[in-house]
Order: C-alpha cells, then sequence, then structure tokens
C-alpha cells in the first residue's frame, strides 16, 4: 500500500510539473500574441491617424466657392449679433448724461485756454 500511495504522489508529481510548463507555455503565448496585437492596433490606429491628418490636409487646401464664403460670413455675422447684450434705456440715458456733462466740461477748459492764449498773443503785439 505504501509503495502504491508513492508512485500515485510521484506521478501526480509529474503531473502537476506538466500541467506547470503547459500553463507557463500557454502564458507565454497569449501574452507574446497580445503583445503582437496591441502593436498591430497601435500602427493601424498610426496609420490611420497620419490618413486623416492627409485627407485635413487636403480639406484645408482646397477652397471653397465663393458662394460658400459669402454664407458663412453672413452666418458669423449672425453669430456676433446674437452675442451683443444691449444697455437697458435707463442705462443708456444715464451714459447720455456723462458724456454730454464730460464735453461741456472739456469744452470750457478749451475755451478758457483759447481766451488765454488770445490775450497773451495781444499783450506781445501790443510791445
Amino acid at each position: 500500500m505504501a509503495k502504491k500511495k508513492k508512485a500515485n504522489s510521484k506521478s501526480n508529481a509529474k503531473k502537476s510539473v506538466a500541467l506547470e510548463k503547459k500553463a507557463d507555455d500557454v502564458k507565454e503565448t497569449t501574452v507574446s500574441e497580445v503583445k503582437s496585437d496591441s502593436v498591430k492596433e497601435s500602427k493601424a490606429s498610426e496609420k490611420k491617424a497620419s490618413e486623416k491628418k492627409a485627407a485635413d490636409k487636403r480639406a484645408a487646401d482646397k477652397k471653397p466657392s465663393v458662394f460658400a464664403r459669402i454664407a458663412r460670413y453672413f452666418r458669423e455675422c449672425r453669430s456676433e449679433i446674437k452675442k451683443i447684450v444691449w444697455p437697458t434705456p435707463k442705462a443708456t440715458f444715464k451714459n447720455v448724461g456723462i458724456v454730454l456733462s464730460v464735453l461741456i466740461v472739456v469744452g470750457l477748459f478749451v475755451y478758457g485756454l483759447d481766451t488765454g492764449f488770445v490775450a497773451l498773443l495781444k499783450l506781445v503785439m501790443d510791445i
């Protein structure tokens, strides 16, 4: 009985070693297959990217027709007009008042300078 147990344990050990070798082989092949697949995928994605860049360059080199450019211009104008924020009437009247008061102050300053220079010129001419 003891001999049978030893023989069984030896055969089981051989089987487990053989199974481990097969598992290692399978792991190595799957790892190498995965690596080669990932390399293939990266090359394919690089190729697609370069083709897309070439297509974009060709499209950029093509000049759109006159009518397409005019239509794009008006579309862009309409989108810019939508972005305008108009002031309220109250704010408009306030701003008009500020502008008028600044104009009056600057006008009086220029009038004072002009009057002063004319008086100075008269003094110089009389001498």
